[in-house]
Parts: structure tokens; C-alpha cells; sequence
């Protein structure tokens, strides 16, 4: 007798269900994605345990026909595909035909639907067959009760995280699908508590608000275009907005949420330097696209996708967050925590008010201001000038320390760029480290070593991109000294090395020299050009590119003025005014900020001078 035997459909069911069923947070997923599918406006989800004891999904989507009811609960059974030509043009959420199936071998179902909004029917299923059937009264739509999750697979079980974290990935799914369709009407309950609840007016912002919270709702920065192959829209955070992992990056395709490295790559790329080293956006965009570039068929749980022509998809995304964050000041303000939750709940009611009320209705006031005679800024400002005594010693100081590390404003003149920082007067200093500055909108503290880095990047790469580098000899040729191995890893780089204007000749051995430098170059070039050196022996392939920017920044901040050197107030409004036109003047090339504001109205909330 032959040993390869057709398998149990029970069998086969709770094999397919170790795909597709992983947790509770995976039937709601399957449900939810089928009353997407059905057309549903209002789709409401109610969990008990986290879903372990029972989860009902209901809608008000087309319901289910009598005599499709049976096959609804079959392996592979589907209304959604019928030919090869329709499986790479999938235009719905669920296509397998494995969901239903799955669910029912490891759990105990009941279904209620209604497609005609005059009799509805009612069937319970168990190990994957049906166990009763009747007609019930049911508006049109359907309910899907899923109860005892797991019970005959006790197995599954011991996978199954606590109850805190299994309510926290339905959650995390309900928000997904609350921000890729914003015009459904989402609710979700634990334990009757209401969890997530959206209005379903299609407003993403509105979205948002419920899932991150205000902070983040009001700094989110729209973005939109297209080729003629994909359309982008959606919303990105500002910078000071981050998180220490790429959980909050929500990417959709036709509805779906996917994950996707390179995409998430290109999110970054438009970010650039305006993000901390190991820190990653809040975004939520949604891709529209012909079907036909876009395999979704890859992995069961369906968000893992293969995409034709992802460059091209690429450079738009990347683009388009470029463009968005470039019209924004990107200046972070500090705001005073509040602790009554009353007020949070009414701002959160006020925000939403505001997304869908009409411009010329007035503004919503809330606060009671204390009426105080008009101080003017000259009253206000602080003296921040050192003592008699120290006046000429600092002043020394500064002028050396200044000087020494070389202002931009003493390179060649450049085309003077838009100014993308408001007009400030600067104060003082504090700890010859952060300048003080003020204007009619309130105060600034701006980190002087992170802005000249700033100032500097954006010069030093600039030059390092040109054509053509200007160049001046040196009186005494730099030699750089190497081991036969280092020699032959420079050996590779040396065509890189003179895409940024720095020549290396032989000189017997593993020796070169170096006999002209670019005109750009720091006046410390033998340190320089060992660090840029030093770069190419550490990295066993270049991209120029990166080459560049790297650089760029190692150079930016070794030369930059660091905390703790004090400034004369000139030398101050000069920095100010080199940072305030280079193209991000927001961030340093790490991605940390340069400068903070402190509105007028929150010093006089700190000063209780309002209330």
C-alpha cells in the first residue's frame, strides 16, 4: 500500500489556519478585510479577552446570498477571482478563499447575514462543518461571532501573548485599516469599553488624531502627486515628531496595508537630514496603482508585496516629502504639559471641529487672559553680557575662537539663498553654548555648534558635488604613509577620491603625496584629508554618493564651534543670518534640532500671566 495519502479536511483546515490565524489579531484582520470587501460604510468590531473568548465582527456591507452560504465556509472558495487574469489584478483585500475556512477548524463561528434587508439566516460551524442553520431577523450586512479561539488546538495557545499585547495588535490592525479608509465608519470595543471610534468623513487628519494623538495631528504635513503609474497622498509628521522604530511608517497600496523595505527607505531618504540617527517618522501614505504592477500573492497573511517599477515609485515618495517639509518652518515649539483631561478632551473635540467647520466661523476660545499693562521687548530682554571684569577676557575669547574655526561667511561669496528662518534679534548667550534670540512671536534658544554645522554641511557638500574643483598647491606636498594592504584598498578608491577634488600621486611603495588641495578645503587639510582617507579604507565599496554626505557631515562637525566658546553678539547675528538661508536650517546633519521656540502666549502660560 502506497504511503502518500489525501489529507483530513479537518486536517488540512488547521494546517492553512497555522498561516493565516496566528493570533486573535489575525481573525479580526480576515473579518474586517471581508466586510471592507462587502462594501460595508460601518464596521464594528467587539472583542472579549483580547479576543480569545469571543470576537464579533458586524457590517452594513452587501451580506452574504442564501445559497452562498455553504461555500462561504469551503477551502478556497472566493467571489473575488475566477480567471488567472483577475489573481494579478486583485482589487479587493481578501482573494484566497482561505479565511472562513481557517477560522472555523479552530474555533467555534457563528454567522448572521441579511443581503436583502428582508430575511436574514443564521449558521453556526464547528470543526469546519456546519452544525445548525435557521432564518433569523437581521438587517442587511453581516455578523461574524468567533468564539473559543483556539479550543481544540491548545497548542496554538502557549504562542499566545498576554491579554495586553493581544488587545494591543487588534488595535494596532483597527488603526490601519481606520487610516487607509478613512470613510468607513470604525468602531472596536474590549470588554464594552470603547477602544477606537472614528467618524468616517474620509478626513485623514481626523484619523490621526484619534490614533496618535493631537500633538502629532496638528503637525502633520500633507503630501501629493503622481506619475502615470502610481499616485501618492497621505500625511507626514514633522521632524520632532519620531520614534525609536519603524512601527509608526504606514504604508497602503490600493487600501492594503504592506510592508516594504525599500519604500520605508525612500520615506527616510525624504526626511534626510532632518532625522536623528536611529529614529524614524510618523507617516501614513497611501499608493494608488494599476493592480497589474503590484503582486500581492506572496505571503498568507498578505502584506508582504512584490511591485513592478518600485524606482520609478521610489524617487516620487522620496520627492514628494522633500518638497512638503521644504515649504514648513520646522522650528519645534514648547508647549506647557497640561494635566486636566477635560481640556485635552475638548481640544481633541475642538481639532476635530476644525478639520469640517467653515473658514469664516471664529475661532473657539478657551483660556481667560489676565489684562497686564504692554511690556515692550526692550523691557522684557535679559541682559545677558558678562561682568566688567570679564568683558575683554571673553571678548578675546571669542574673536579666537571664532576665527579659528573658520566662519562660512569668509569663504567665496555663493548666491544668497531663500531665507527660511523668521527675523530674529539675538539677546545673549547661555553657557557659551546656546544663543538666545527673540521677535514678536516669542523667544528662540539656538544650539550655536549644531547650527554652524548646519551652515557648514550644506557648503562643504555643495562643493564636493562640483564638475569642476578649483584648486590651490600646497608649499610643502602632504605625504600620507600606508601598509602594502591599506595601499591596495585605496588603490580602489582613488577614482572616488577624485570626484571630491583630492588627488593622490604615488610615490613608491605604499606612499602618496598630495600636492594641491580644493580651494574649499579647511585650513587644516593634512587632517582632512586623512579623515577622508581613512573613510574609503573603512568601507570596502563606496557609493559617491554616500561618499559625499558622509564626509560632508564628518567634516561639518569637526569644524564647527563647539559649546562652552562664547560669542560676540555680531558674531552671533551672523550665524544666525548664514543659517537662516541654507535649505534645512532646522536640523543639523544628524538630525538634531537647532533650534526651539518658545511662543510669546506659553511664557505668559508659564508666568501664569495667563490662565
Amino acid at each position: 500500500m502506497g504511503q502518500i495519502q489525501e489529507l483530513d479536511i479537518q486536517l488540512a483546515n488547521k494546517i492553512a489556519a497555522g498561516e493565516v490565524v496566528e493570533r486573535p489579531a489575525s481573525v479580526v484582520k480576515e473579518l474586517v478585510e471581508n466586510a471592507i470587501d462587502a462594501g460595508a460604510d460601518t464596521i464594528t468590531v467587539k472583542v472579549r479577552e483580547a479576543g480569545l473568548q469571543s470576537i464579533a465582527v458586524s457590517d452594513n456591507g452587501s451580506g452574504i446570498q442564501e445559497e452562498d452560504i455553504p461555500l462561504a465556509f469551503g477551502r478556497h472558495a472566493t467571489s473575488k477571482i475566477h480567471t488567472n487574469h483577475d489573481l494579478f489584478h486583485i482589487r479587493t483585500l481578501g482573494f484566497r478563499g482561505e479565511a472562513l475556512a481557517s477560522i472555523t477548524s479552530v474555533s467555534r463561528v457563528t454567522l448572521k447575514t441579511c443581503a436583502d434587508n428582508t430575511v436574514g439566516h443564521m449558521v453556526k460551524v464547528e470543526n469546519s462543518e456546519i452544525i445548525e442553520e435557521s432564518l433569523t431577523r437581521a438587517k442587511k450586512g453581516t455578523e461574524i461571532i468567533v468564539e473559543d479561539l483556539f479550543y481544540n488546538t491548545p497548542a496554538r495557545l502557549k504562542y499566545v501573548k498576554s491579554l495586553h499585547t493581544e488587545l494591543g495588535k487588534i488595535t494596532d490592525i483597527m488603526n490601519r485599516f481606520a487610516m487607509s479608509h478613512s470613510h468607513i465608519r470604525f468602531t472596536l470595543q474590549s470588554e464594552d469599553k470603547t477602544v477606537l471610534q472614528t467618524s468616517g468623513n474620509g478626513k485623514l487628519n481626523e484619523v490621526m488624531a484619534q490614533v496618535y494623538g493631537l500633538t502629532i495631528a496638528r503637525d502633520l504635513v500633507a503630501i501629493s502627486g503622481e506619475t502615470g503609474d502610481y499616485k501618492v497622498t497621505g500625511r507626514v509628521a514633522r521632524p520632532e515628531h519620531t520614534r525609536a522604530n519603524r512601527h509608526y511608517m504606514s504604508l497602503f497600496i490600493n487600501g492594503r496595508y504592506i510592508k516594504n523595505f525599500m519604500l520605508t527607505k525612500a520615506i527616510i531618504a525624504g526626511y534626510h537630514t532632518l532625522l536623528p540617527i536611529g529614529r524614524y517618522p510618523v507617516v501614513a501614505i497611501d499608493i494608488t496603482m494599476d493592480p497589474g504592477l503590484v503582486d500581492v500573492n506572496v505571503h498568507p497573511t498578505k502584506q508582504e508585496v512584490r511591485l513592478s517599477k518600485e524606482p520609478e515609485l521610489m524617487t516620487l515618495i522620496t520627492n514628494l516629502i522633500k518638497e512638503a517639509l521644504l515649504g514648513e518652518s520646522l522650528i519645534p515649539e514648547m508647549t506647557v504639559p497640561k494635566q486636566n483631561k477635560v481640556l485635552e478632551k475638548f481640544e481633541q473635540q475642538r481639532f476635530i471641529y476644525e478639520q469640517t467647520r467653515p473658514v469664516e466661523v471664529t475661532e473657539i476660545k478657551e483660556e481667560a487672559v489676565i489684562e497686564e499693562p504692554a511690556v515692550s521687548h526692550e523691557q522684557l530682554a535679559v541682559n545677558h553680557e558678562p561682568a566688567d571684569e570679564d568683558r575683554e577676557e571673553i571678548k578675546e575669547s571669542a574673536i579666537v575662537t571664532f576665527n579659528e574655526e573658520q566662519s562660512i561667511s569668509e569663504q567665496p561669496e555663493q548666491p544668497v539663498k531663500e531665507r527660511r528662518l523668521p527675523y530674529m534679534e539675538v539677546v545673549g548667550q547661555v553657557h557659551g553654548t546656546y544663543i538666545i534670540a527673540q521677535n514678536d512671536e516669542g523667544m528662540f534658544m539656538i544650539d550655536q555648534h549644531a547650527a554652524q554645522e548646519r551652515i557648514k554641511y550644506e557648503y562643504f557638500r555643495e562643493r564636493m558635488g562640483e564638475v569642476e574643483h578649483h584648486v590651490q598647491s600646497l608649499l610643502v606636498p602632504i605625504t600620507l604613509n600606508f601598509t602594502k594592504d591599506e595601499a591596495l584598498r585605496i588603490e580602489k578608491h582613488r577614482d572616488d577620491l577624485a570626484e571630491v577634488g583630492l588627488e593622490l600621486e604615488s610615490f613608491g611603495g605604499s606612499d602618496y603625496i598630495v600636492q594641491a588641495v580644493p580651494t574649499w578645503f579647511p585650513g587644516d587639510a593634512e587632517e582632512t584629508i586623512k579623515d577622508i582617507v581613512e573613510y574609503c579604507l573603512q568601507h570596502q565599496k563606496v557609493d559617491l554618493n554616500k561618499f559625499r554626505e558622509d564626509t560632508a557631515i564628518m567634516m561639518s562637525c569637526k569644524k564647527s564651534i563647539k559649546a562652552n566658546h562664547y560669542l560676540r553678539k555680531e558674531d552671533m547675528s551672523r550665524l544666525l543670518e548664514e543659517l537662516a538661508h541654507t535649505s534645512e536650517p532646522f536640523t543639523c546633519p544628524h538630525g538634531r534640532p537647532i533650534t526651539i521656540k518658545y511662543t510669546t502666549y506659553e511664557l505668559e502660560k508659564m508666568f501664569k500671566r495667563v490662565m
